[in-house]
């Protein structure tokens, strides 16, 4: 399963970390005196030297020492009262979240002291300038690349956002120029951050909500991509300029963000329409509140004077404006640092009336403020030649509109001739100069404040009934006068200044736009069909549903290509098929502008995109005729999502069916510029057949999916929807990357990131860059040097093979066997898993049901909480060894050495052993299952063993993870303290499922599961 540190290949000095565990462990120790007391403390310190010495007997292989030792901590953990149950959870649950912080650290530290870090911008670069690559192809394919990461709410986060950033203070531990003093306070701080981190109830009381996710969701966006995606863009730009010669263009957007949170639907009933719309709201007053503080920043930054023509006519039409609306005084605040009454403003602008035609058209009685600004031009352009780029021009023009605006609002005629001395002849002192970029930055300000304030009424249900022209919409609105700034500058010869805070800010709107992450919309396909069902019964055609694909796509493209509305406004339908109804008037309502795609989740069949179109279609006539005017933004990419082995092997062929179609190749082209998403989903097609048959069925889906494509003229964006552990595609993205197929990787790529990984790329400005490098990287790599297809057509054939018998094992075992759901719901903490609220979404599809019925998530949860890690790996040692012994074994060695898909599939098996004890397990089987199944668990067991062996021979390693010797040696730094709160949980399960009523021990058993996760670094 994958880890935080996975991605770490190479060897690296553990010292530093391993000071960094020692200094945590023992404050957390002194802190568990002070607390629990010396006698508890004893029996951690007891457990944890007896797990000590487990380990090193098994790594000598003194297997009859360790297990005599494993029997000493069954008889500690036997004894102990229910009282004692909680707080040695928390023990070692809180020393392995304080490892996870020490590992985290240690990663930024060793990324910080790295040189020239492998996988960076300009480490690749160079690798490929070396390999024959132009610099035209790096700085284009840079330049375009589109990679977007979605961050979704799946329940795989365990560590509470209360519980992270705990290692900031490891930070300034690592200076070597602290004072004894320093030293002293720096420790004190870090007693009191593990006392609070004791004294914090790190269980979740009541489930969270969609809103709640969607919160922790924004929060990663504010508290670290938004400090970090300026700097990674710049680190690309130096590397492209190193490189190419060339900068990053400030239109380019290599990395954007998605959202499922608040949008995936699929099976939670907790995601409504009015979820949906909030969490936009919610997102875009955050986006609007974050862009508020840059600006104020860049304010106080520019001061500057000189400015171009275009934006000294910026400048002088929101003065002009704001005199005219008597808006004066919000002005005169954005144009000065100091404040002066409106009366004395035009002394501030004594170039303004040096000209005779100037002072001329201010006494007239006649002219109006465009009278005044005509006037103003012409001499303004005679200055300029004679003094290009000159302050004076746009003081003339914004010194004529205040003086005009007096005029109109006092109502005097003339200015007496006293007067005009007086403002023709100013003292030097208190003249602060003009400060054009201020006037931009204050417009920009005030339509900010008006585009958060309007996100509030909305959020409240008020009438909100703002003009257009006073808030923002879209990103493009915001950019364009920061960009007009921009170029001032530039021409002004002020590029340092120009490529400052405001070149970041600029970066910051093209990147997060007006809503930090578009929100995508997940639904099943089965939902779609419902509500077709509810029109087409009503209208008196039919069911839907009982048509055949033909009869259907025919329905639905005579539909697509009318006019009309097909749904009458006087349908009455269930509360489930108005749910959906609803979601697509929140979808016309808000459109592209803050959506991204609607994914369409166990696609099976081309109607069951255009359904989502029709039904899409539908709701934006009605919302469209309701506004009187078109609904803002574009209709929604509909995304088909293939999840089983099934529908994978009909992708490709679905795709073509789909493009087939006139009107959807039209559609395609006319409004998402001739591009095709398609999701694949690596979840359910694990559980469906296991992990081995996955990847390969996967593989060949992108195969088909991108020959459909490219016969159709077609572009395509693959969206891979991978897990965090190996059960579900999840694995060092890098490697996963760089292992696609050839042609699937074109420059553009969408990929989920979930639960705990989330935190663990991003929950840090300083991990963050270096994950959003790593994807710029491989996408780069994967698209100017793509991976070689296999070698010779027989390897193919092998796979096949491999996949056929794994397949048939997996499926026989999980789902063939009657006994395995009893096996699998004795032998883990599956059952229990329901009352830890770590997400919104239900465990189970339907309440009733077996292994088909349960989500892709708590089945790799539970199977990662009894260290058996059994979807990693069931049914691959059988497909091997099927092979093998028909004599393929060089064959296999080859294809490790020479096919970097193949070799990708087999180390992340090997990851998954490594991180898997049998002997754990056994302990599982031993203590909690029906002496009648456990004979299933030996045959699992004998599987595993089975599979390492086959493992171990075709990648020619001599142990589990030799080539990961880094994540090696963390999985045994963790397994003091994880081994025994295994064992713990074990005699929890035993005692709770005896008194299933006993809060003490249900606290226990979620603690452990906490803890359990965080030395996995994993959950599903």
């Amino acid at each position: 399963m994958t880890d935080a540190t996975d991605d770490i290949a190479e060897e690296i000095s553990f010292q530093a970390f391993d000071d960094d565990c020692h200094l945590l462990g023992n404050l957390l120790n002194d802190c568990l005196q002070r607390e629990v007391g010396p006698r508890l403390m004893e029996k951690v310190e007891r457990v944890r030297l007896l797990a000590q010495s487990v380990c090193n007997m098994r790594t000598v292989g003194v297997e009859e020492a360790a297990l005599w030792l494993s029997k000493q901590i069954e008889k500690e953990l036997l004894n102990m009262s229910v009282d004692e149950t909680v707080p040695l959870a928390r023990a070692f649950s809180h020393h392995l979240s304080l490892m996870g912080i020490a590992e985290t650290h240690h990663r930024v530290r060793r990324n910080r002291m790295a040189s020239h870090p492998s996988k960076s911008c300009d480490d690749v670069f160079k690798r490929l300038i070396q390999s024959g690559v132009s610099q035209d192809d790096i700085y284009n394919a840079v330049s375009n690349q589109e990679v977007e990461i979605v961050l979704t709410a799946h329940p795989t986060q365990i560590n509470r956002r209360t519980l992270q950033y705990k290692h900031h203070l490891l930070e300034r531990n690592d200076r070597q120029d602290l004072t004894h003093e320093e030293k002293e306070l720096l420790i004190e701080d870090l007693v009191r951050e593990i006392t609070s981190l004791w004294q914090t109830d790190e269980l979740r009381r009541r489930r969270p909500t969609p809103l709640d996710e969607a919160r922790g969701g924004l929060h990663i966006v504010e508290q670290t991509l938004w400090r970090a995606v300026p700097q990674y863009l710049r680190r690309i730009s130096t590397a492209l300029k190193k490189h190419t010669g060339r900068p990053l263009p400030l239109s380019s957007t290599p990395i954007k963000f998605g959202s499922w949170m608040g949008g995936d639907r699929d099976g939670n009933p907790h995601v409504t329409a009015k979820v949906t719309r909030d969490v936009c709201y919610l997102a875009r007053w955050i986006a609007a509140d974050l862009y508020l503080r840059e600006v104020d920043s860049l304010r106080f930054e520019l001061s500057v004077s000189n400015c171009d023509e275009k934006l000294a006519q910026f400048a002088y039409d929101i003065v002009a404006k704001d005199v005219t609306t008597g808006r004066m005084e919000g002005t005169e605040s954005c144009l000065h640092p100091v404040s002066t009454p409106i009366s004395q403003l035009v002394q501030i602008y004594p170039h303004a009336l040096a000209s005779s035609n100037t002072t001329t058209a201010l006494q007239s009685n006649e002219s109006s403020p465009s009278a005044v600004k005509a006037e103003i031009m012409r001499d303004s352009i005679q200055h300029d030649q004679e003094s290009p780029a000159s302050p004076t021009r746009a003081a003339t023009i914004l010194a004529a509109a205040i003086s005009a605006g007096i005029r109109k609002r006092t109502g005097t005629d003339s200015i007496s001739k006293s007067s005009v001395d007086k403002l023709l002849n100013p003292s030097a002192t208190g003249r602060p100069d003009i400060a054009p970029y201020r006037v931009v930055l204050g417009h920009i300000r005030e339509k900010l404040v008006n585009t958060r304030r309007r996100m509030e009424e909305l959020l409240d249900d008020l009438p909100c009934d703002y003009d257009p022209s006073e808030f923002y919409e879209t990103p493009e609105q915001l950019l364009e006068p920061l960009m007009l700034c921009h170029r001032s500058m530039e021409s002004c010869e002020a590029e340092v200044l120009a490529d400052g805070r405001l070149t970041d800010l600029i970066r910051r709107v093209s990147i997060f736009g007006m809503t930090l992450m578009k929100l995508d919309l997940r639904q099943e396909a089965e939902k779609h069909s419902e509500a077709l069902d509810a029109i087409t019964k009503f209208l008196d055609m039919g069911t839907y549903s009982a048509w055949d694909e033909d009869k259907k796509l025919d329905f639905l493209t005579k539909e697509l290509k009318g006019k009309r509305p097909l749904v009458p406004p006087t349908i009455a339908v269930s509360s489930e098929v108005q749910e959906v109804l609803n979601t697509f008037r929140v979808a016309a309502e808000l459109g592209s502008n803050s959506l991204g795609a609607y994914i369409v989740s166990m696609t099976s069949e081309a109607s069951d995109v255009l359904a989502v179109e029709l039904l899409q279609k539908e709701a934006r006539l009605v919302v469209s005729g309701e506004l009187g005017k078109p609904c803002p933004g574009t209709s929604l990419r509909v995304v088909p999502l293939f999840e089983t082995v099934k529908d994978l092997r009909d992708a490709g062929t679905i795709i073509r069916r789909l493009l087939s179609i006139p009107w959807y190749r039209d559609h395609l082209v006319t409004n998402h510029q001739g591009h095709q998403e398609v999701m694949l989903g690596y979840s359910d097609s694990g559980k469906d057949a296991g992990r081995f048959t996955a990847a390969w069925e996967l593989y060949k889906a992108q195969e088909d999916v991108v020959a459909a494509c490219k016969d159709y003229g077609i572009k395509l964006t693959l969206f891979h929807g991978r897990g965090g552990s190996v059960g579900r595609g999840g694995g060092p993205m890098y490697l996963a990357i760089q292992s696609q197929p050839p042609g699937s990787v074109i420059g553009t790529l969408r990929i989920t990131e979930q639960g705990e990984m989330v935190q663990a790329k991003f929950g840090l400005p300083q991990t963050a860059l270096r994950e959003l490098e790593i994807y710029t990287t491989a996408v780069l790599l994967a698209t100017l040097n793509p991976p070689d297809s296999p070698r010779v057509s027989c390897w193919r054939t092998v796979m096949e093979q491999i996949s056929d018998v794994s397949r048939q094992h997996y499926r026989n075992v999980v789902y063939e066997n009657k006994e395995f759901l009893h096996y699998f719901q004795e032998a883990t903490p599956e059952s229990e898993l329901g009352n830890l609220n770590i997400g919104s979404r239900p465990t189970r599809r339907k309440k009733s049901g077996g292994i088909g019925q349960l989500r892709a998530i708590p089945w790799i949860f539970a199977w990662t909480q009894s260290r058996f890690v059994l979807p990693a790996w069931l049914g691959v040692g059988k497909g091997l060894e099927a092979v093998i012994s028909q004599g393929y074994i060089q064959e296999l060695q080859a294809m490790y050495r020479e096919w970097p898909f193949f070799q990708s599939t087999i180390d992340l098996i090997e990851m998954g052993l490594a991180k898997a004890d049998i002997a754990i397990a056994k302990h599982y089987d031993d203590w909690l299952v029906n002496p009648a199944r456990q004979t299933l668990g030996q045959e699992l067991r004998d599987e595993f063993h089975k599979t390492e062996r086959c493992v171990l021979e075709v990648s020619g390693h001599h142990r589990l993870a030799e080539n990961n010797k880094t994540l090696r040696r963390l999985i045994e730094s963790r397994l003091p303290y994880l081994t025994p709160l295994n064992m713990l949980q074990v005699e929890v399960l035993r005692r709770l499922r005896q008194d299933q009523s006993n809060q003490r021990l249900r606290d226990a058993l979620l603690i452990s599961i906490n803890g359990i996760a965080a030395g996995m670094r994993n959950t599903g």
